[in-house]
């Protein structure tokens, strides 16, 4: 296709476009000449807007992968980590390793988080396996009670500890205080995309199903238990660095199909990027919109993700 091209180009100009302009938002001025000549400009750019810019990146491309994955284990277009309970679970994670050891470091809140959210993803998958397959919409309609009900739990014990402030951190996802010794956990995500990338092709047998997986020689049930780890790491170390953040595993891996697809090793790295992009671009409305306040990422991605994934919708809906 014609477009294919131009849409690859559209994505990595973006992707640089995007990464340049946020480095330059602040509210301290910070002109990019006087970095080589100014010693408080450069400790501005690597100890606050660096980091900032390139946790967004990582953020926004883990995400994408996770829900590409999630999106493969269930055989549904329509879930994504936080439709599914597994952002929700990664959050009681972090308020029970904050209810237990209150001086935990991050490192320990996200090996907690990592825990409930396999868990949370676990069960979830083994319930959306038993739903019909002739009922498509049942799935994220499950997901939705799911993820809430573990919501409101950890809203009741949070406001039962008098942790109700502390708790709204995760549950809205911004990056205001994504500041350099912060953020360094997110180069996992890195990890874990390039290891989605090198087993995308069991990936993709995976999503047959079972049976096929199994007749074509694919030790299903090990794939599966890799993609949950994938997913609950991505989701726990998210939600513990820049909180939950709705809409970027669901309809990334929507748009990059319809432009490569389901090809998923070459669709996979433009996955990847097309989360960053959509990341970065809302972290800098949100930045903007009242400047030199900001308005949480996650609250922003809520109205732009909406009306994205509105559009795939009515999209699918034409097409059919």
């Amino acid at each position: 296709m014609a477009v294919l091209p131009n849409a690859r180009l559209l994505v990595g100009a973006g992707l640089f476009g995007l990464f340049a302009i946020s480095l330059c938002i602040g509210v301290d001025d910070l002109p990019m000449g006087s970095v080589f000549t100014d010693a408080g400009a450069l400790q501005l750019l690597l100890v606050s807007r660096l980091p900032r810019t390139v946790a967004v990146v990582l953020t926004g491309a883990g995400l994408a992968i996770a829900g590409l994955v999630l999106q493969i284990l269930v055989r549904n277009r329509f879930v994504e980590p936080i439709t599914t309970g597994t952002g929700q679970s990664a959050a009681l994670g972090v308020l029970a390793v904050t209810l237990l050891f209150p001086t935990a470091s991050i490192a320990m809140k996200t090996l907690g988080a990592s825990l409930t959210a396999l868990a949370g993803t676990s069960v979830f998958l083994t319930i959306a396996h038993r739903l019909p397959p002739t009922q498509p919409f049942l799935i994220p309609l499950f997901g939705l009670v799911y993820g809430g009900v573990i919501g409101a739990a950890v809203t009741f014990i949070a406001w039962q500890a008098d942790l109700l402030q502390y708790v709204d951190i995760w549950t809205n996802g911004e990056f205001s205080g994504v500041l350099r010794g912060r953020y360094e956990l997110l180069w996992i995500l890195a990890a874990m995309v390039a290891l989605a990338w090198w087993v995308a092709d069991r990936l993709t047998i995976a999503s047959m199903g079972r049976e096929v997986s199994l007749g074509l020689g694919l030790n299903y049930q090990r794939i599966v238990q890799l993609g949950l780890v994938m997913v609950a790491v991505i989701s726990s170390l998210a939600v513990v660095v820049v909180g939950m953040i709705p809409f970027v595993g669901l309809v990334v891996p929507n748009l990059v199909s319809r432009l490569m697809g389901d090809n998923l090793k070459s669709a996979l790295p433009w996955v990847a990027m097309t989360g960053a992009v959509l990341l970065l671009a809302c972290d800098i409305i949100g930045r903007l919109i009242r400047y030199p306040y900001e308005i949480p990422v996650g609250t922003v991605l809520g109205v732009v993700g909406s009306g994205l994934f509105l559009w795939i919708l009515f999209g699918r809906t034409q097409r059919a």
